[in-house]
């Protein structure tokens, strides 16, 4: 397609061009044999200086061709059945959330940086509402997360389901997939099965050799790494666990082994690279090659400067002033207390944040010449007294009264989760996955500082 453009003679390349041009015009009609005409020109004529200070020159040109994103599904359109959407020439990984959103969202880092060492395409499930309001229903990966430009800055195409499968399609399909080892059977029926999908799945449980270390009952016997996930990806590797045997799938009870096609897993939470839950480990591939780079969408972002604007008694569209956030987990950790340690023990006290927030204020205005007093505090307390604390300190939080009326029961948790992520500092508490997470992405995309509360007896959070 053709484009025009006008440069004038502030463009100092083109303005050049038509200054020779128009000498040498006037150099073949006013004096085609002498190089004095010119100058006699220019010095009898009023208007001579003026025609050559001033040109403008319009220039068309053909603008390259868009660049083509090689397509990496049969059809532009999501199909019936998943299988007849796939490319030969491609493979694809797949695995299925669970748990609370924070941790979904790290299966899905997980399950995406075993597509970038597998070289596979990661399609995505929409997240599930494990833990949350039932009637929330499911939320794509894309209305979150900017998969765009996750895509550009990993070099990595990013599928979701709903591009490869008709979300409305009634066909069953079956499909074979891994099932990794979990300690308790409780967390086993947590798992989310994908049954909105139409899939039909014969689980086979993985090798013992996937584990970071396999003695049953412990913590890390039902960690596994990810190369030797990877490498279940190979068909080289799958001869030497040909003795395991794959289970029924529910309905059309048949004995899968997993698909060569799509490398399935049932759950990517507990996989690490060197030792269970490294996510707060700086070296953490999964954060490091995937995390930092899962950006809001700009719905999402735009939303949550709106509460935070609202939270710092902003006016809309105006600046957002710099701030310091915080995320008090109290309400659900109270199973995670000794029977023996009294609760108000068990949880450090609001002095303790206090002190941090002290700590992370001093550190901003070491390193950035920032004066802080703003904070932002999140968290699950349902204590309206302890809540009237936090607001003594000076500190506000934001007004989720209407948010799940106006935009849907997973926005409170979304927002918050971009709000902790847009601070100068964070605080978060010690094993909250949401902490961890906002305690990433304030040191990666703030350059913040950043501090952990812990708890689980009294004074916890003295021993620095």
């Amino acid at each position: 397609m053709a484009k025009k453009r006008s440069y004038t003679s502030g463009r100092l390349f083109l303005a050049a061009v038509a200054t020779l041009l128009s000498l040498a015009f006037l150099y073949h009609t006013i004096s085609p044999r002498s190089s004095t005409g010119v100058a006699r020109w220019i010095h009898n004529s009023p208007y001579a200086w003026d025609a050559l200070k001033t040109a403008t020159v319009t220039v068309t040109f053909h603008a390259p061709a868009p660049t083509t994103i090689a397509p990496v599904l049969a059809n532009e359109i999501p199909a019936a059945l998943f299988k007849e959407n796939l490319r030969p020439e491609f493979k694809y990984i797949t695995s299925w959330p669970a748990f609370g959103w924070n941790n979904q969202v790290m299966q899905y880092m997980n399950l995406i940086y075993l597509g970038l060492i597998t070289e596979r395409i990661p399609i995505l499930a929409p997240f599930t509402p494990n833990g949350h309001v039932i009637s929330a229903g499911f939320v794509e990966f894309g209305e979150v997360f900017d998969i765009p430009r996750l895509e550009e800055e990993m070099g990595l195409r990013i599928l979701e389901w709903s591009q490869v499968k008709d979300p409305n399609s009634e066909m069953l399909e079956d499909l074979g997939c891994w099932k990794l080892p979990l300690v308790e059977a409780e967390q086993r029926k947590a798992l989310w099965r994908p049954h909105n999908l139409e899939l039909d799945i014969s689980y086979t449980l993985t090798p013992e050799w996937v584990k970071v270390e396999p003695r049953p009952g412990e913590y890390n016997d039902m960690q596994s790494t990810f190369w030797s996930l990877a490498s279940l990806g190979y068909p080289d590797t799958r001869p030497a666990n040909s003795d395991i045997e794959p289970e029924l799938s529910p309905v059309h009870n048949v004995a899968l082994y997993p698909d060569e096609d799509v490398l399935c897993f049932d759950n990517l939470y507990y996989v690490c690279a060197h030792k269970g839950f490294e996510f707060e480990e700086p070296y953490s591939p999964a954060w490091r090659f995937v995390g930092r780079h899962m950006h809001w969408t700009s719905a999402i972002q735009d939303i949550a400067d709106n509460y935070t604007r609202e939270a710092l008694g902003v006016g809309p569209g105006e600046w957002i002033p710099p701030y310091i956030s915080a995320h008090i987990r109290r309400y659900d950790f109270e199973r995670l207390c000794d029977d023996d340690v009294p609760i108000e023990d068990c949880f450090a006290p609001l002095s303790a944040y206090v002190r941090r927030v002290d700590e992370v204020k001093a550190e901003i205005f070491s390193t950035k010449g920032i004066s802080v007093d703003q904070v932002i505090v999140t968290g699950d307390e349902r204590d309206p007294e302890w809540w009237y604390a936090v607001h003594e300190l000076g500190w506000v939080t934001t007004d989720h009264s209407q948010t799940a009326e106006r935009y849907g029961g997973w926005y409170p948790t979304f927002i918050d989760g971009a709000i902790q992520s847009g601070g100068l500092g964070f605080v978060g508490t010690w094993k909250s996955t949401v902490s961890i997470l906002a305690d990433r992405r304030v040191s990666a995309w703030q350059n913040g500082a950043v501090r952990t509360v812990h708890w689980g007896y009294k004074g916890a959070d003295e021993n620095d």
